[in-house]
């Protein structure tokens, strides 16, 4: 499996993947999950893939090496969402071509993609005023999340990330700290930290990562690290959140079982019952007293 995420703030975009493609316990190797696309001062595109790794790689072969020449490619799109209707009629095409023996096999055809970049003069005309604002705001860095079919969403402010492959794991953190005004590098660490929790609770996903942080109008890559074990920012990242939690988790009183009132649980109007079999010839009281419940006192209820 694998884990990606990209996230996209107001001074740019960061893209976060691991490398591992097997994780059995006597096969593990690792491939790479981030393909970037330069053209420097003219466009910069990321694509993440996720899934099936034979399948994400005919993707890329057939965005590298087209089958049809005469459709646009990532290298002459003039938009970023037109880059990503390329990528997902490559999907297409490699269904078309790749799922009917897949079927007979028995293997779905799983692959998923996040595409982010910036072009430059991508403008819309409709976005020109008197001014001479030649659609300005449509120039700004854009991510999109590509699905298996080749239809796509892009990110907005109310959620300005996307997660691809094993997710589950490292979006909390993702929830509580990032919003389109999030700082660059507090997003990228917001993306280590998602990714460490990820290792932490996964086999499938390892070392080593790479990152990439592209800050708005650079139309050029300018941060790029490959992340080992070896990596002491990242070692810092590990420890650090770890004994953090672990101080936090320590600092939270734990549950009062016996005064109600100091426990920051709303209690219920009928404790759940117990009940357990009954002694052979005893009669089944199903009126019983539970044999714990947390908080529960006999005061009376509050009036309401």
């Amino acid at each position: 499996m694998t884990y990606c995420v990209a996230m996209s703030v107001d001074d740019g975009l960061v893209f976060l993947s691991d490398t591992r493609t097997n994780a059995g316990v006597d096969h593990i190797s690792t491939a790479r999950k981030m393909t970037v696309f330069e053209q420097p001062g003219e466009r910069v595109l990321v694509l993440l893939g996720a899934g099936n790794l034979a399948l994400t790689q005919a993707v890329l072969h057939e965005l590298s090496e087209p089958s049809n020449p005469d459709r646009p490619t990532l290298w002459t799109a003039p938009t970023m969402p037109d880059a990503a209707r390329v990528v997902g009629q490559a999907v297409r095409d490699v269904h078309q071509r790749e799922a009917h023996a897949l079927q007979e096999f028995g293997v779905d055809f799983n692959c998923s993609f996040i595409l982010g970049g910036q072009i430059a003069g991508a403008a819309n005309a409709q976005g020109a005023n008197a001014e001479g604002n030649h659609g300005r705001a449509h120039n700004r860095p854009r991510l999109f999340m590509i699905y298996s079919a080749g239809n796509f969403i892009e990110s907005s402010s109310v959620s300005p990330y996307f997660q691809i492959g094993e997710s589950k794991y490292g979006k909390p953190i993702i929830d509580r700290v990032l919003t389109p005004a999030t700082p660059l590098g507090e997003a990228a660490k917001c993306a280590l930290v998602s990714m460490d929790s990820t290792l932490r609770s996964n086999l499938s996903v390892g070392l080593p990562l790479d990152l990439l942080v592209y800050e708005t109008d650079a139309l050029r890559v300018t941060r790029f690290v490959s992340i080992d074990q070896d990596n002491a920012y990242f070692d810092l990242i590990h420890r650090t959140w770890g004994e953090r939690l672990r101080q936090v988790f320590a600092e939270i009183p734990d549950p009062n079982w016996q005064d109600g009132a100091e426990v920051p649980l709303q209690r219920p109007e009928r404790a759940p019952v117990l009940h357990r079999s009954p002694p052979d010839g005893a009669q089944t009281d199903h009126a019983s007293v539970p044999a714990q419940t947390l908080a529960q006192d006999d005061k009376a209820k509050p009036q309401r």
